[in-house]
């Protein structure tokens, strides 16, 4: 959607940007001091930059994820992908998946694009407010955009009525985050 602003408005935007400070792996309310997971992807290493085919100029599908060091007493993990650069408030949702296993793992390409059975059920809704992964599409001319892909453990699972946003799941993370971790992706129209 972002894509179709003209150019000019990107420029014009570039200052504004939600930044790293509203991220959810920054709010030191939430997650506090804890150790840390090395989160990583076969398509991209830290700070580089997403190939196309990972966000909607490409075919959209989710990149693959892996995580380690996820600590032995976890019951759970969240992902969150957020956009530290989108011209908002808050950074943008590209995705949320709560409820996976407490281990060390990971998420293959696509299967956030496309959800499947095993994590069908525990996909959040995006800030369009859909249960799927957002691809990447930030305004022509904006800059680049920093895409963050956090990685939670938590000493309890936990469940919603509802699938959850944001806000949603944050508050049902606070004071149970036990080690966190996150892999930045970079994207830019020009």
């Amino acid at each position: 959607m972002l894509e179709k602003l003209p150019t000019r408005v990107g420029r014009k935007l570039q200052k504004v940007r939600a930044g790293v400070d509203e991220l959810a792996i920054t709010d030191t309310e939430l997650t506090g001091v804890n150790a840390v997971i090395q989160v990583t992807s076969e398509a991209f290493g830290y700070g580089e930059t997403l190939p196309s085919e990972y966000t909607s100029d490409g075919n959209g599908t989710s990149p693959p994820l892996q995580w380690r060091g996820v600590p032995s007493d976890a019951e759970a993990v969240v992902v969150i992908i957020e956009d530290a650069d989108s011209p908002t408030r808050r950074p943008l949702v590209h995705a949320i998946v709560w409820d996976l296993p407490g281990v060390d793992g990971g998420l293959p390409a696509g299967v956030l694009s496309k959800p499947t059975h095993a994590v069908a059920e525990s996909v959040g809704r995006n800030s369009y407010l859909s249960a799927s992964y957002l691809p990447p599409d930030p305004p022509p001319g904006h800059g680049p955009h920093r895409y963050v892909f956090q990685v939670f453990a938590l000493d309890l699972p936990v469940h919603f009525e509802t699938r959850p946003g944001r806000n949603a799941l944050l508050d049902a993370i606070r004071d149970h985050v036990i080690a966190k971790g996150l892999l930045i992706g970079t994207y830019e129209r020009h």
